[in-house]
């Protein structure tokens, strides 16, 4: 005689969260972001190391980082605090993945809290955080690699760096958005049909009908000529130093900054020089 199958149990912070596909943002308000862990575990998944909680606006490409001890819950809520303070917009939506450390109790009244639409992707299709994902690897990896970091100091270290790149991702460096797409058959193909200098963040918004907010006031002119090279490249030195490697010869002259920045109008005719630009291969 065949036994019945018990109904799977969904837990019960996953029914509170509805899903989210990649084609239910509908053009969203800037505010409307999607979050993710990227893992510093190397080459071996276990043991205690340190995670990057990246988030990404999906109206203007806006993109925070922080990194968190370990992964737990508690901790990404109160990252998620700080960076939420320091946006240049109110934080409108949150679109998450399946992992415990998103789906729960905690988060979710956090978001009621604060007015926060919270939403979730299908499990096993990341096409749904498309958006977070090519952050993951355009910003994150390119910087950090795939080494493993453990500890506070890698993680204060780690806070240092993107204090740094988040105001040259956001403020410098250019990048292209989707213009429009075409079908091909039963292929959808992503294609820039009116091809347009590309523009930094803070760029298009500065053309675009962002709501006010208070901390936009706290945002830095885009004028001031700051050393963010020279700082993310200290970092980098040192945290590769601590990974046992050789770090990189210091430059015995800082780097010409303001002759970089004005040079920016044209350096996407060249291709990838972006300094966030990396070699390394993801490990297999």
């Amino acid at each position: 005689m065949r036994t019945k199958k018990k109904p799977r149990v969904v837990p019960e912070p996953r029914r509170r969260i509805k899903m989210r596909t990649f084609a239910d943002w509908n053009e969203p308000l800037p505010g409307s972001m999607e979050m993710d862990l990227v893992a510093h575990c190397g080459g071996v998944n276990r043991g205690s190391y340190v995670h990057s909680l990246v988030l990404t606006d999906i109206a203007s490409g806006w993109t925070e980082a922080a990194p968190i001890v370990v992964r737990e819950g508690t901790l990404v809520v109160e990252t998620l605090e700080r960076i939420r303070m320091g946006l240049p917009f109110a934080l409108r939506a949150l679109d998450v993945d399946n992992g415990s450390e998103f789906v729960n109790n905690r988060l979710i009244e956090y978001c009621l809290g604060h007015g926060i639409e919270l939403t979730r992707s299908r499990p096993y299709r990341k096409n749904d955080q498309a958006w977070i994902e090519q952050k993951n690897g355009a910003v994150v990896r390119k910087l950090l690699g795939y080494r493993r970091f453990e500890g506070l100091a890698a993680a204060r270290a780690i806070t240092r760096l993107y204090g740094a790149s988040r105001l040259f991702v956001n403020f410098f460096q250019p990048s292209f958005k989707l213009a429009a797409k075409q079908r091909d058959g039963a292929k959808v193909a992503n294609a820039i049909i009116h091809r347009r200098r590309p523009a930094s963040v803070s760029g298009r918004r500065r053309v675009s009908r962002w709501p006010p907010r208070a901390s936009c006031a706290r945002l830095p002119p885009t004028s001031i000529r700051l050393k963010l090279l020279e700082e993310m490249r200290a970092v980098q030195a040192y945290l590769a130093a601590a990974d046992g490697e050789t770090p990189p010869p210091a430059t015995s002259e800082p780097p010409n900054l303001a002759a970089f920045v004005s040079s920016l109008s044209s350096a996407w005719h060249a291709g990838e020089i972006r300094p966030t630009f990396s070699v390394e291969a993801k490990p297999r």
